[in-house]
């Protein structure tokens, strides 16, 4: 197979003069090796020594290494420009924003005038093959409509061309008819034909600028977001058949929807009421009778409301003829007939009778009555009509079918004969003569060696007249399309384009799109929505859905399923159709051969590991945890052991590890022969009380009683006591509390101060104390003896009497007194102090003050005596 820049440069599609390697190659200039130097060149012829022959070598490969990276970037960028991952990307975007543009355009007919948009199916077809590349091709060239090209719109068939190859078209069209049929070759205005639908134009209307599709804009601007070609004005252009309404659309191609106006009109019949309907389907029908009076006058047209004239009558009648010899049933539609038979009428000569067939009115004159001429018409007689009229005798010089001589027999009746005189004919090229009867034709053997209206193929008629016949022979050239040869008859100038259309299919052959013969081939295949329906290569029975496409599906990315040795299903991605690298060891032959490429091979992969969890009981039975199926065995799990030694109280310690059951209805948490031996003190609690550990070692059971003293002080804390410990273990709380009391007064304090008057005990000592206490008022004035349990619960108060309130109300006054004299006394240094500030604001001087005022500064004693005598005297009231 050769590489993609050698593909491009065959075929139709050849390069065009100028391009190189690197045109071809995507667009990547390669620079041609440089001619060495001639200094080289000289060292090389002479075999210079040293490093001149290296050099050269070296610069060589380097060129040849250099020009073979350009070829392998520009091949490998072509390969990403046309199977590019992100080209369905780029393509629905694509089809977004000519969504975009379609909805623009139809917007004003769906949603100004509510019109249907089923009935722009037709419009959006050429909408959007203008869009579509490749679907918009030139009949004539053959080659794609692109959007910066000036373009010319049939009227009939509203197929694009482009503008240059229209004129072209016309003008050799207009040539080839007038050169054919036309002496004064380019004098009348002869029509030229649309390369399609042959619609005709004429000479005038040929196209000489380029407009946009509704003919306002002169050379529309190219804009992306506008149909190609198109100006994005209102069409305006009037529907077809002519409504008095304009097209709504933006600026399109293809013929304009039907007219969405709404008008008011009746039905066929005129019965019913006019109603609003679309101006494209004014035409309505009531579904009533028709009920007009049918051609035949006699009866009234059944079917229901229609356009035009009514059907005829369907009815059967009897109906004459028109002679009325006869009756038959006939339809009531064609009720004048004629029958078969002759009219047989005496004619007014009395004679004759009417020879003609069935028919109405008189039946005219005798023919033979008046004045009636011989055979050559030159003698008149005026006979009966029992008689017939006479040969005149004279001769008959009645111009023969030759035109050229006349009948020289005398006056007969029928036809005269055939000319029998010897003239002097020319053949029909004019070329020979010869005597022969005039009315036999001279056709001379030469054959015409003009070339007819070809231009290829000789005449080669016999004795042609020179206005040669069209070539009749079939052109058979090779059409453009590469598939079809001209059907035609043989002409000059270039043939027609093909006018097969070709189906151009997605790979399920399901979305097809038709492109003139020819473009198949370059033509890129429709993008197919529906679901590709090749059956699975890999062992599913069935394959992901994914869209029609061409070459290998996609792989698969289904999980395997298959059933491991284990039971288990396999979770990975299917592997039945996995790239493997299949690397070679090749050894260059030199340099222009190029590395090859590990290729890749499809195989079926084996199925992986199983890594289904199971669950796995470790090796002393601790846990169970899940582990791949693959490697699914016993293990430690690293914790102690933990079975029951022979002890009964300690567990072995060695790490988890396989236990032997020696007996299979014993206790699986029993010590096996494989775990550890305890050496170990006995640990169990003792009773109660007991400090002292047992005597034997680690032993199951219970402990011996402990027969040791035990050396412990009374509840009161002052006397040390020696028990047994087994007394003192099984005691219970009544006898312990015995056991440990010294049978001594409980020297502890009561909350009130006094000493408890119980034996020695434990806990708390009781709150009810017993000693007589003083009770005094609050004035502390009265008192009394009571219980000191009482006064502690707030049972008994002792309250003051008048005595008591009389001397708190003294206390009192004595109070208010000294308050406000000290008040007093506040009041007065502060107006001192007032004073002494504004005489120093004043500027007074010391020795203006007037001599008998005299300062005096009072003692302390003078200051506090009231505060302190006041209390004294209050608290010597209250002693009294």
């Amino acid at each position: 197979m050769e590489a993609p820049w050698r593909q491009g440069g065959r075929g139709r599609g050849r390069g065009r003069p100028g391009e190189g390697l690197g045109a071809r190659a995507g667009g990547a200039a390669v620079r041609p090796p440089a001619p060495r130097a001639r200094g080289g060149a000289c060292v090389a012829a002479t075999g210079g020594e040293g490093s001149g022959g290296e050099y050269l070598e070296l610069s060589s490969q380097q060129k040849f290494d250099e020009i073979k990276k350009a070829n392998q970037a520009a091949a490998k960028k072509l390969v990403e420009d046309q199977f590019s991952s992100s080209s369905e990307d780029d393509d629905e975007d694509a089809e977004v924003k000519q969504g975009k543009i379609l909805a623009k355009t139809f917007t004003i007919y769906t949603s100004q005038t509510d019109g249907d948009a089923s009935e722009l199916e037709r419009t959006r077809q050429y909408v959007n093959e203008a869009f579509q590349s490749g679907a918009m091709t030139c009949l004539i060239c053959i080659a794609s409509v692109k959007r910066n090209q000036a373009v010319w719109s049939c009227c009939g068939c509203f197929c694009i061309f482009h503008l240059v190859c229209i004129q072209k078209w016309a003008k050799d069209s207009l040539f080839l008819v007038s050169s054919v049929t036309d002496d004064d070759f380019g004098k009348k205005d002869y029509p030229w034909p649309c390369p399609k639908c042959r619609f005709e134009y004429k000479r005038s209307e040929t196209p000489s600028r380029y407009y946009c599709y509704c003919g306002k804009v002169e050379n529309p601007t190219l804009d992306p977001w506008l149909v190609p070609h198109s100006c994005g004005q209102i069409c305006e252009r009037e529907f077809k058949p002519p409504c008095g309404h304009k097209c709504l659309l933006l600026c399109h191609p293809g013929p304009c929807p039907p007219c969405p106006k709404m008008v008011t009109t009746t039905c066929h019949c005129k019965k019913a009421k006019p109603v609003p309907r679309r101006c494209s389907a004014k035409e309505w029908s009531c579904r009533l009778p028709c009920g007009r009076t049918l051609l035949c006058g006699q009866h009234t047209c059944e079917n229901s409301c229609h356009a035009g004239d009514c059907q005829p009558c369907p009815r059967v009648s009897k109906q004459r003829c028109v002679c009325g010899r006869q009756t038959a049933e006939r339809l009531c539609a064609s009720p004048q007939w004629q029958c078969d038979e002759v009219c047989g009428k005496r004619l007014p000569c009395g004679n004759h009778t009417c020879e003609r067939v069935c028919h109405a009115g008189p039946c005219g004159d005798c023919p033979r009555s008046g004045k009636r001429s011989c055979p050559c018409e030159k003698s008149k007689f005026t006979l009966p009509c029992t008689e017939d009229v006479p040969t005149c005798g004279d001769s008959c010089d009645k111009v023969l079918e030759c035109g050229i001589h006349k009948c020289s027999q005398r006056c007969h009746r029928g036809p005269c004969e055939i000319c029998r005189q010897e003239v002097e004919k020319q053949c029909r090229c004019g070329k020979h003569t010869k005597r022969m009867p005039c009315h036999k034709p001279y056709l001379c053997e030469t054959k015409c060696t003009k070339i007819r209206d070809c231009q290829k193929h000789q005449c080669r008629r016999k004795c042609c007249s020179g206005n040669c016949p069209p070539c009749d022979q079939v052109c058979g050239r090779t059409l453009g399309c590469r598939n079809h040869k001209c059907p035609s008859g043989c002409h000059r100038g270039s043939c027609n384009p093909c006018p097969e259309t070709v189906d151009v299919k997605c790979n399920c052959g399901k979305t097809v799109i038709k492109v003139p013969c020819g473009r198949e081939r370059t033509i890129k295949p429709p993008k197919c929505k529906q679901l590709c329906s090749r059956p699975p290569t890999c062992h599913h029975p069935t394959q992901e859905k994914h869209y029609c496409h061409f070459g290998r599906c996609p792989p698969c990315r289904q999980s395997c399923q298959k059933t491991l040795t284990c039971g288990h299903l396999c979770p990975v991605s299917c592997h039945d159709e996995a790239l493997v690298k299949q690397a070679g060891f090749h050894q260059s032959a030199g340099p222009w051969e190029q590395p090859s490429e590990p290729a890749f091979i499809q195989t079926a992969l084996p199925c992986p590991p199983c890594e289904v969890p199971v669950p796995v009981e470790c090796l002393g039975q601790h846990e169970v945890s899940p582990l791949p199926c693959h490697s699914a065995n016993p293990y430690s799990c690293k914790r102690f052991c933990g079975r029951l030694l022979d002890c009964q109280n300690h567990t072995c310690m060695r790490e988890c590890h396989l236990v032997t059951k020696l007996n299979s209805s014993a206790d699986g948490k029993k010590a096996g022969p494989e775990c550890s031996q305890c050496e170990e003190e006995c640990t169990k609690p003792r009773p109660s009380g007991c400090p002292h550990p047992c005597v034997l070692p680690c032993h199951p059971g219970d402990c011996p009683s402990c027969l040791q003293m035990l050396k412990i002080k009374c509840h009161c804390k002052l006397s040390i006591l020696y028990i047994e410990c087994l007394k003192l273990t099984r005691a219970d709380l009544k006898e312990k509390e015995l056991l440990i009391s010294c049978k001594n007064q409980c020297p502890k304090e009561l909350p009130c101060g006094h000493r408890c008057k119980e034996v020695c005990h434990s806990g708390s000592c009781p709150l009810n104390c017993s000693q007589k206490v003083k009770l005094r008022c609050l004035c502390k004035r009265l008192k009394k003896e009571i219980q000191c349990s009482k006064i502690q619960e707030g049972q008994v108060s002792l309250e003051c009497d008048a005595l008591c309130k009389e001397m708190k109300r003294k206390a009192s006054e004595i109070k208010e007194a000294e308050a406000k004299a000290a008040i007093e006394e506040e009041r007065r240094r502060q107006q001192a102090e007032l004073e002494a500030f504004e005489n120093r604001l004043k500027g007074r001087r010391k020795n203006k003050r007037r001599k008998d005022e005299v300062e005096v500064e009072q003692s302390s004693w003078q200051k506090y005596k009231n505060l302190i005598m006041l209390p004294m005297f209050g608290v010597a009231v209250v002693m009294v």
